[in-house]
């Protein structure tokens, strides 16, 4: 499976096997993960056997099952674009987990800061964790907006490299499954806005990075 693939096989998974990550597999993450701190700048962290972080009430949004491992998405807090860099580079990360036999979920709010067990110094921030190990299930597709709500070009009229983009863009998950964000064709280029509410620049990073894997085209 590569990225493009794992962009239409990934999908949002609560629930996971008592199996830990195979070593090898492990290694292959926290290779990745030192990389894109490298070029990013950022501090993403894999935490392994910490269950305590996800044992916290929920709400109606469900719950987690023997969730132990997660990637802690942390940065600079002065850094202007800590969450879209985060949603970037913690989507690529995602995805490749996906190719690598794993099963993923991004996680907000509904865990528990407190006993996080991420290294988050003072001038940084904790923006979100990501839920990471083998799952029961696959997980299952989010419902879309329609096509108008989250682009204002007509299919007709999209090259195909852009349309490849839209469609993974549909396909990257966003904070509640809202969908916050318009995407457009400007002089040759897609333009991704973000709408308006919690966590939706890190949704905006994330659906870039999506586009940009599936359309071979940088969007801004």
């Amino acid at each position: 499976m590569d990225i493009k693939e794992a962009i239409i096989a990934r999908h949002s998974v609560r629930r996971y096997r008592t199996d830990p990550i195979p070593a090898e597999v492990r290694d292959q993450l926290t290779a990745l993960i030192a990389a894109c701190n490298e070029e990013s700048g950022l501090h993403l962290q894999l935490i392994v056997d910490d269950p305590d972080c996800f044992k916290i009430l929920l709400g109606h949004y469900g719950m987690f099952k023997n969730a132990n491992n997660y990637i802690a998405v942390v940065g600079p807090a002065d850094l202007p674009d800590l969450d879209e860099k985060g949603g970037y580079y913690g989507q690529k990360i995602v995805l490749t987990a996906q190719t690598l036999g794993l099963n993923t979920c991004w996680i907000g709010g509904t865990y528990s800061r407190g006993k996080c067990k991420a290294a988050v110094g003072e001038d940084e921030r904790l923006v979100c964790i990501i839920a990471v190990g083998i799952g029961e299930n696959a997980g299952v597709r989010h419902k879309d907006k329609p096509l108008g709500k989250i682009c204002d070009v007509p299919v007709a009229e999209m090259p195909t490299w852009f349309k490849n983009g839209v469609k993974a863009a549909m396909m990257a998950p966003t904070a509640m499954n809202q969908q916050k964000f318009f995407i457009s064709l400007k002089d040759g280029e897609a333009v991704i806005t973000p709408g308006r509410g919690a966590m939706t620049r890190l949704d905006l990073g994330i659906v870039k990075f999506n586009f940009e894997a599936a359309s071979g085209h940088k969007c801004r």
